[in-house]
């Protein structure tokens, strides 16, 4: 393992000791699970459950706009970076205060029956998932900031396979079992236990003690100051390769994931079923991305993020076979291949966007490139039901794996930021 130059040192104080280690695994695992529930109940309940009350492909696809935070994330993140900092439990403070606002949004929630949400309250639901989306983007800000600024780089990979599986446990209560619990707990129960969750959450983070931040001098956070910051964060040589991996990386696999659950629906899939089908297979992305951590240590960052890139293509094509056939055998082994590769790309995309982050900046550097990466996935997510409509499900599943595909012609000129795991090649 190369030693981490000079420069790119981060101060003691900074650090996490190797006895906190765990403590530090165990918060991030449980803040990124409290991340997943409204991703789960936005990007695969909602899908299902708007198809069950007979909204048509295109509305099922503009239901994406509530997640539109998570792309302008980056517009707040400095301010999350600086209103605090050098205090004790800065990003904590932070990550309790929209852990909570999440809970208030899901109790709303939970006073109107799910019927009249799907109807004449629709717009109340938009706005209620807007809301949920804009507390969880802003934790997402602070406990990124947080992960990058503890983990040391020969750490990332196992971070950010914590980090994704509690991601993808959270997903799986917010998506498949949510579709369980709603047939069998009704509407009120299910959002309740979500509610129950979360305070689960905020009490190991209230218990986790945060290393206080070195105090620097900084200039106050102005529209001059932030415009600086991204020429500074992109100014650097071979950046625009990577910001055409960041553009193109996970479009593929939003774009085809969002269609998944509607067209199981046309198959006369229950909702039982289909959640039945997603528990499982999240279960088994938990598993990829506990394997990404593992592998990350071993591979280059290259051929990690390539090649995860080429399975992710790979299980579209199983989506495309299967909606081309009438036969539904295979569609059991081909969502399990899916979700094996979405968490093996999605830890190495999280570690190489840890990788450029700058010391000092980590949380609005972290927000800026997952806020390109999302606002290109959000975009294409949004067409994802004109295509379904217009192409059909096979069509459409085929142009998700061209999609996947095409970024792997980046290859061939981007350069990681690392050398092997842990050392800088540029200052």
């Amino acid at each position: 393992m190369g030693r981490v130059p000079p420069g790119l040192l981060i101060m003691s104080a900074q650090r996490v000791s190797s006895t906190g280690t765990p403590a530090l695994f165990v918060t991030l695992g449980m803040l990124y699970f409290a991340q997943g529930l409204p991703a789960g109940l936005l990007g695969k309940s909602m899908p299902a459950l708007a198809r069950d009350a007979g909204l048509s492909p295109e509305w099922i696809g503009l239901l994406a706009l509530p997640a539109l935070p998570w792309a302008l994330k980056f517009l707040w993140a400095p301010w999350v970076d600086r209103w605090g900092s050098g205090k004790p439990n800065h990003r904590k403070r932070w990550v309790l205060a929209c852990v909570f606002a999440v809970m208030l949004v899901l109790a709303i929630t939970a006073l109107f029956p799910r019927e009249w949400l799907f109807g004449p309250g629709f717009a109340l639901l938009v706005a209620l998932l807007f809301l949920l989306n804009l507390f969880s983007a802003t934790q997402d800000i602070a406990t990124d900031g947080l992960a990058t600024r503890l983990l040391t780089p020969d750490l990332r990979g196992l971070g950010n396979s914590i980090q994704v599986n509690g991601y993808k446990i959270g997903m799986i209560l917010g998506s498949g079992a949510l579709l369980i619990m709603v047939g069998r707990w009704g509407w009120q129960g299910t959002l309740a236990s979500l509610i129950v969750a979360l305070l689960l959450v905020a009490l190991v983070v209230w218990r986790f003690r945060e290393p206080r931040e070195q105090i620097k001098p900084r200039r106050p956070v102005t529209l001059r100051w932030w415009r600086r910051q991204l020429t500074l964060f992109w100014w650097r040589p071979k950046m625009a390769v990577w910001l055409v991996i960041l553009l193109g990386y996970k479009v593929g696999d939003g774009f085809g994931t969002r269609m998944i659950k509607p067209f199981l629906v046309d198959r006369q899939w229950s909702l039982e079923a289909i959640g039945r089908l997603d528990l499982v297979s999240s279960l088994v992305g938990l598993a990829g991305a506990a394997l990404a951590g593992v592998l990350l240590m071993r591979l280059s960052r290259k051929l990690a993020l390539f090649g995860f890139a080429g399975l992710q293509a790979l299980s579209f094509l199983g989506w495309w076979m299967v909606a081309s056939s009438e036969a539904d055998h295979w569609i059991w082994p081909v969502a399990l291949f899916e979700q094996f590769a979405d968490g093996l790309s999605t830890v190495a995309l999280f570690v190489l966007m840890m990788d450029y982050c700058r010391s000092g900046h980590e949380g609005s550097d972290y927000t800026m490139q997952a806020s390109v990466q999302l606002f290109a996935v959000g975009a294409f997510t949004l067409a994802s039901g004109f295509s379904a409509a217009w192409l059909g499900y096979a069509g459409h599943f085929l142009l998700a794996a061209i999609l996947c595909t095409a970024v792997i012609m980046a290859a061939f000129f981007w350069q990681a930021p690392l050398d092997g795991n842990a050392q800088k090649v540029t200052p």
